[in-house]
């Protein structure tokens, strides 16, 4: 479907199923216009939420860490010999 540059949502349903919903709407005294309002408003909310929550946000990044070499946690046998009475 086209989507144009208008404020106007078209869309094809059912013929009984457009029935049900305006049947519903109305017992609970609403329009279609409101209630897809409040459901697009609801729905880019949450999607809204899910991408401050999502697992890429909190992830730390990615640390290079050097195996070996640093002489850090090895003892004093890592640095036997090296610059030391020569």
């Amino acid at each position: 479907m086209a989507r144009g540059e208008s404020g106007r949502i078209v869309l094809e349903i059912d013929p009984d199923e457009k029935r049900e919903l305006y049947s519903a709407l109305t017992r609970d005294g609403m329009t279609l216009k409101a209630w897809f309002l409040r459901r697009a408003t609801e729905y880019l909310r949450e999607r809204e939420q899910r991408q401050l929550f999502s697992a890429d946000t909190f992830a730390e990044s990615k640390v290079p860490y050097r195996v070996g070499g640093t002489g850090l946690g090895k003892g004093p046998e890592k640095n036997k010999g090296k610059g030391r009475g020569r």
